[in-house]
């Protein structure tokens, strides 16, 4: 079938060069089953650019494409970093959608730490739910709105070839879940 796509590598790549020129130099990940190309995409895209600034992310952890997913990794990402608040530089903790960075903001609350001043976080996708949580997460937005009209429209294309694809590009959103020196 002909679908439309987020530009998940590309659109990744281009949040790791921000993150970058924003100051950050500790990176970790928080990715979803391997199984999953949306997953490995961003993963990818994310990694491959930090290498080209000659940065390798310190420790990737994975869980589902939950709330939940990213609650336990982030709780096993917290103990292989041994990270305490008010110690040292933060991480920059890359979560491949924006719900398992909510998960992860949640388990290091618990933790004692907080966003962005014991570790920074950024996520994918710029869901709504978004708008009422704080800190601001640092995200990649997809304009789902674009997507779906341009997807209905291949469909309805009588021109359009089978297994046809289109790319939507994400644009990076910086927030205050990266800030550095809050």
């Amino acid at each position: 079938a002909s679908a439309v796509e987020p530009e998940n590598f590309a659109a990744s790549a281009a949040l790791a060069q921000a993150l970058h020129e924003h100051g950050h130099r500790r990176f970790a990940i928080i990715g979803g089953p391997g199984n999953i190309r949306t997953s490995a995409d961003r993963r990818n895209g994310f990694v491959e650019t930090l290498c080209t600034y000659g940065v390798t992310p310190e420790i990737e952890v994975a869980g589902d494409f939950s709330r939940d997913g990213g609650y336990s990794a982030a709780r096993r990402l917290a103990a292989a970093l041994e990270l305490s608040p008010g110690h040292g530089v933060p991480p920059c903790v890359f979560a491949v959608t924006d719900v398992m960075a909510i998960g992860a903001i949640a388990a290091w609350r618990e933790l004692g730490l907080s966003v962005p001043e014991d570790v920074c976080i950024a996520g994918f996708d710029d869901i709504p739910t978004l708008r009422d949580h704080s800190p601001s997460l640092t995200t990649v937005a997809l304009s789902l709105v674009d997507i779906g009209e341009r997807a209905v429209r291949l469909a309805l294309d009588p021109e359009s070839h089978p297994g046809s694809r289109e790319w939507a590009p994400g644009t990076v959103v910086l927030r205050r879940s990266t800030a550095l020196n809050s």
